[in-house]
């Protein structure tokens, strides 16, 4: 049963605040013509942030509470559209008001769910060959900004192998919308793919729904059978309107003005990656930018306890060290019998060669050894590390295997006699 009422006690900035009773929080209510969502309750006193702000709102709107939180629709006919924070289509399509849902619900009791253990390719050797993206897996993206992340997440959108794609786009400049859309669109994979997307121009409380919007319809595809990753970009954004809103609700704040429970809002968004028994999956791969490159900054070190592991962009690559896919050893074992040795010995190497740069740099006398190093280094930049390369795994662990063979003798690998026996290339 809806609820109207028509005293407005006060307006301040986006927030209105009535006397009401029988309401609950992030329910959903209709001020004017404006959706608001409640943000605050202090007995029969509700604060509503209204979406589309109070310019032209006065004290004597109508406030029509409609008794349930923000619902978005869940059909087939989702896949290609593109939708606001709030759920509307801003792709000129109709609007869908089918099979509505609610949003922001509840985590997978972690008794039902399955033990990671899925690869997802991406067609990405940083990622596939030497931090595996795992199904159902929950992993951020740290970056700088001015790093190309939303490119990387574009060509994961385009190269994953799974069913369905989602995007949740929060803070976008209106031309990283607009690249992104052009991105998947040109790329033939906009049919399989949904997007919401808050662009820095919407309404701040939009910005905190699509996280919950994305993650909702991700849980009824998995439901339904389908293999479904979720792309997120920014979460910073998202933790900023989170500071935003509770500022406005004149909450104390913690580290850096952020509300005490950031961890929780992370944490309740992120927990909803998921291997169902006997049904599909979420996997939940984030973009977390880092002020000032600062990983011990709020949204990022919170970040790192919730998910499972990171992937660091600088300098417009994966870094390979501090990058880490905790639940790659559950997947690289069963993909070929050379990956987690090859893998292994490759990073010593180049870690090796960070080495001998340093000390080129520093004006040290170079050895023949040094001089290997830094050949190897160079080509495995070129050929690994560059985000413009796009082969599959087996194809990235042959070129490993070849860039060896370039740079050292057999011997000098690290590897094991019988696994270079089978794999060193016979031609070289």
């Amino acid at each position: 049963m809806q609820k109207v009422y028509t005293k407005i006690e006060s307006i301040v900035g986006n927030v209105v605040t009535v006397k009401a009773e029988g309401v609950r929080y992030n329910d959903i209510a209709l001020v004017g013509d404006s959706y608001a969502c409640v943000i605050k309750l202090a007995g029969d006193t509700v604060s509503l942030q209204v979406f589309a702000g109070c310019q032209g709102v006065s004290t004597t709107d109508p406030v029509r509470f409609l008794g349930r939180p923000m619902m978005v629709s869940f059909s087939e006919n989702l896949l290609g559209r593109v939708f606001n924070g709030a759920g509307v289509p801003i792709d000129k399509g109709p609007a869908l008001t089918e099979n509505m849902i609610a949003i922001g619900g509840p985590s997978v009791n972690p008794s039902k769910r399955i033990i990671p253990r899925k690869m997802i390719r991406t067609g990405i050797p940083m990622i596939d060959m030497f931090n595996t993206l795992v199904e159902s897996q929950k992993l951020p993206i740290f970056s700088a900004s001015g790093e190309p992340y939303n490119k990387l997440l574009s060509r994961i959108a385009l190269q994953a192998e799974v069913d369905v794609i989602i995007l949740g786009g929060m803070g976008l400049k209106y031309d990283d919308y607009l690249e992104f859309r052009d991105e998947i669109e040109k790329g033939g994979s906009m049919s399989r793919t949904v997007m919401f997307v808050h662009t820095a121009s919407d309404p701040i409380v939009e910005c905190t729904l699509v996280p919950d919007m994305s993650l909702a319809v991700a849980e009824q595809f998995a439901l339904a059978g389908k293999r479904v990753l979720v792309l997120l970009t920014d979460m910073t954004n998202f933790a900023d309107a989170q500071k935003e809103m509770a500022i406005t609700m004149e909450q104390v704040p913690s580290n850096r003005g952020y509300p005490g429970d950031l961890y929780s809002c992370l944490a309740s968004r992120y927990e909803k990656a998921v291997d169902f028994e006997g049904a599909g999956s979420i996997t939940i791969l984030s973009v977390t930018t880092m002020p000032g490159d600062d990983v011990t900054h709020p949204v990022p070190d919170n970040t790192g306890y919730i998910t499972e592991g990171q992937y660091y962009l600088k300098g417009g690559r994966i870094e390979p060290f501090g990058s880490l896919s905790r639940l790659k050893q559950n997947v690289n074992s069963k993909t070929r019998d050379d990956h987690r040795a090859l893998m292994d010995g490759m990073i010593k190497l180049y870690a090796a060669y960070k080495e001998s740069v340093e000390k080129r740099s520093m004006g040290f006398m170079m050895t023949e050894w040094d001089e290997k190093l830094i050949k190897y280094g160079e080509l495995f930049e070129s050929g690994l590390m560059d985000l413009s390369v796009n082969i599959p795994l087996e194809e990235a662990l042959d070129l490993g295997w070849k860039i060896l063979a370039d740079c050292f003798e057999p011997n000098e690998t690290g590897l094991k006699t019988s696994l270079i026996k089978e794999r060193w290339p016979k031609e070289l």
